[in-house]
């Protein structure tokens, strides 16, 4: 039976959804797990597009949610052709494939949120009229019923998919994926891990072109509590360019790095950080801070949606997102003042810097398939 990785985009493209699917699909094909991606291009679907939003406002005064509507979906994937073969499905998309489904069709699902997290998180519902949001959280809800499981990547969504969709805890799993990086290129997991640059001046590192929604204003008010108290700091902002960040003193913009050419250039900068950073409001996961770990660099963040299946206990620290910055300063401060606790969170973190790897999060899939209950929502709620 061939196994098919999905969703609105093409896996085989490494810029595709933030890397995720092409990072897995490569990871599973080395372990033999998935055999190849399926190339759907919405791009292909631009003037469908145009009519549809335009004929949404006209109607319901609402423009948005094409990508949900039976129109899109069917004819986006009928740009490939699955054969007569028995197939496995993997998607990243709740509603792909679309209904009916062939008789030798396996569906299952791979996400990081459900619809209704998308649309109460991030703002989403103000864009689509409440007709649209029903009809695909219904139709969402249908196929999470008739698939064979849904893995999640954080029990966030778990939780969602098993309370908000009354879909049993026993076909739901939680495996979080991995970092985004080619392991094939990576310096080897060894003792350098656990070395780190003075901690004068202290290295924030940020990561993410959304600096609003991630939280950037908030690591610049911890790097002015320490400032206040005569420390040094440096916030490394990796994505947007410098003329859209806001005016601050330790800004250090390095705008965008092509990890697919500068694969080294990134890999030092993150292990020049101290710390990562990411101090969301709305987050369905965090692969940045999985790059973190990866490459033996603590993280602190907000414990909000999904960040918390990123930042394994000991790893680093989680903050509930009313915490005053004053509080994450107290705590930075205290390993400046001791650089040995420092050290030995590092070397926690580069001896399981291995387990936040692709190949990782497909050995746990290899698991499941082969009937392990050890990731089910049912199990974790033990």
């Amino acid at each position: 039976m061939q196994r098919l990785l999905t969703l609105v985009g093409d896996p085989n493209q490494v810029n595709t959804w933030s890397n995720i699917p092409y990072f897995f699909l490569q990871a599973g094909k080395t372990q033999g797990f998935l055999h190849q991606g399926l190339p759907l291009n919405p791009e292909k679907l631009k003037l469908q597009r145009l009519v549809w939003n335009g004929w949404q406002q006209l109607t319901t005064g609402h423009h948005g949610g094409f990508q949900y509507s039976t129109a899109f979906l069917k004819s986006l994937f009928a740009q490939v052709s699955l054969g007569d073969q028995p197939t496995e499905l993997i998607s990243h998309f709740p509603l792909l494939p679309p209904m009916p489904w062939a008789f030798n069709w396996r569906v299952n699902y791979y996400l990081d949120a459900t619809t209704k997290q998308i649309f109460d998180a991030y703002g989403l519902a103000a864009k689509v009229s409440p007709a649209i949001q029903q009809a695909a959280l219904e139709q969402e809800k249908a196929h999470f019923h008739q698939c064979d499981r849904v893995i999640c990547m954080s029990p966030w969504a778990a939780q969602s998919v098993v309370e908000d969709y009354g879909v049993s805890g026993k076909k739901v799993h939680v495996i979080p994926g991995g970092a985004n990086l080619n392991e094939a290129a990576l310096p080897p997991i060894d003792k350098p891990f656990a070395t780190f640059p003075p901690l004068q001046p202290l290295r924030l590192g940020f990561v993410g072109k959304d600096w609003q929604r991630k939280g950037l204003l908030y690591v610049l008010q911890i790097a002015d509590g320490l400032i206040h108290r005569g420390l040094t700091v440096e916030v490394i902002v990796v994505g947007p360019p410098k003329k859209d960040l806001p005016a601050h003193p330790a800004i250090r913009a390095v705008g965008f790095i092509n990890k697919s050419t500068n694969l080294d250039g990134y890999v030092q900068l993150v292990r020049s950080f101290h710390f990562g950073c990411l101090f969301s409001q709305a987050e369905a996961f965090g692969i940045s801070n999985l790059e973190c770990l990866r490459l033996g660099v603590p993280a602190i963040a907000h414990r909000v949606g999904g960040i918390p299946a990123t930042l394994p206990e000991g790893l680093g620290h989680l903050f509930a997102p009313e915490t005053s910055p004053e509080t994450v300063a107290d705590l930075l401060e205290f390993y400046i003042r001791d650089p040995a606790s420092y050290a030995e969170l590092r070397q926690r973190i580069a001896a399981r810097a291995g387990d936040f790897s692709w190949s990782m999060t497909v050995r746990k899939f290899i698991q499941l398939w082969q009937g392990s209950d050890e990731f089910s929502y049912d199990h974790l709620q033990r």
